[in-house]
């Protein structure tokens, strides 16, 4: 079977994280969505996305396509429900498509007359906006953390290390010496050849997924997930860091999302809390304003390849775009647009052929390749966001 993901108007909203990815290759919990379903379904992903992503994440088809809504997460409600859709069947709670059956190639979701509409009364996780990733991250983690270790056993960490309660599984060639893990208040889940390195206390509910690391003395408060090849030190709370990125520093990240071949340099912090306790606003593409988020807790979004400096200060609900390049002293402004250079003391135009010359050498670092695909990606992005560098 071939799932394929398609993309609602919840993209635009999830902007920068969708600059560069479908819906469905968010990263939430553990898992990221597709991968959510792939688990349930056994299946083949495919994306029904953007153009310009479809190379990167192509669109497959079989004789009977099952298209599933890439902002939503699966439960068992949920799966009852898809299992028992019939031929050019769609599920539908109120105005939302959640998910259709059918062997067209394509889903129009934007006026499916051709299909019958079943209602689906249940609950489930839909991400609508960045903020619901850290929000709804714990709730996802104890899912995905049920789902990867049923019917499994956990490997054993070494005598050096303390685990309080018994909510934790380990991988196979994790490394952990003279840590503390406290799975009181939620699981905690080490993928992979992950290393936790000594000194770190840990406290679930926490992923860190296959060979991620965490240096020495970092403290990290749940819910948190650290992605795949991601370094973190200092102190994390509530953060979701998706791959390949590293905050190897002593610093705050709380309240966060962090997207791809993201790095922070050595004690940058994030506020997540405003002086005045007053609700947070974070930056919206779509309308091109401040927008609401009814969150007194809400830190760092970044988008995949940004970079800050050392000492780099973000202050409570800051927004910052692809590829974008921040440093020096003070709080920058609270949206920093993508490939964006500079910081207080005023921002220009982080040219394309700069950019990539920088990521080429990040992407060598991890033996991955920057190809045409990546860089193609990036440009057209650039193009897309040009009205927000108008410095």
């Amino acid at each position: 079977m071939i799932i394929i993901f398609f993309d609602d108007k919840s993209r635009e909203t999830l902007y920068p994280l969708t600059f560069t990815r479908p819906t469905a290759d968010l990263r939430i919990g553990i898992l990221k969505i597709s991968e959510k379903w792939q688990h349930h379904f056994n299946a083949e992903p495919a994306y029904q996305t953007e153009k310009y992503l479809q190379k990167k994440f192509p669109l497959k088809n079989s004789e009977q396509q099952l298209f599933v809504n890439g902002s939503i997460c699966p439960n068992l409600d949920l799966l009852n429900a898809i299992t028992q859709l019939k031929d050019n069947e769609i599920l539908v709670k109120e105005d939302l498509f959640i998910a259709a059956k059918t062997n067209q190639k394509t889903f129009d979701f934007e006026n499916p007359v051709s299909y019958h509409q079943v209602k689906f009364n249940g609950d489930f996780t839909k991400i609508n906006f960045p903020e619901d990733i850290f929000k709804l991250n714990d709730f996802e983690l104890r899912a995905d953390f049920d789902l990867i270790t049923k019917g499994r056993v956990s490997q054993k960490l070494s005598a050096t290390n303390t685990v309080i309660g018994n909510d934790i599984f380990v991988e196979e060639g994790v490394e952990a010496e003279c840590c503390t893990f406290n799975t009181k208040y939620g699981p905690i889940y080490l993928g992979k050849n992950a290393q936790v390195w000594e000194g770190s206390h840990i406290r679930g509910a926490f992923a860190l997924c296959n060979d991620a690391q965490v240096k020495m003395g970092a403290k990290i408060y749940g819910a948190t997930t650290i992605g795949p090849n991601c370094r973190v030190g200092g102190e994390i709370n509530n953060a979701v860091m998706w791959g390949n990125s590293a905050k190897g520093h002593d610093g705050y990240l709380g309240n966060a999302v962090v997207g791809e071949w993201c790095n922070f340099g050595a004690d940058s912090n994030n506020s997540n809390l405003k002086n005045n306790y007053a609700e947070v606003k974070l930056w919206d593409y779509k309308s091109e304003r401040f927008r609401k988020t009814g969150l007194q807790f809400c830190g760092l979004i970044m988008g995949d390849h940004a970079k800050c400096a050392i000492n780099t200060m973000f202050n409570t609900g800051t927004v910052v775009g692809v590829g974008a390049n921040v440093f020096g002293a003070g709080f920058p402004r609270n949206f920093i647009p993508d490939f964006s250079w500079g910081g207080t003391q005023g921002l220009e135009v982080y040219a394309l052929n700069k950019m990539f010359d920088t990521t080429q050498k990040v992407f060598e670092r991890r033996n991955k390749v920057f190809d045409d695909i990546e860089k193609d990606i990036l440009s057209e992005i650039f193009d897309q966001t040009n009205k927000h560098r108008r410095f």
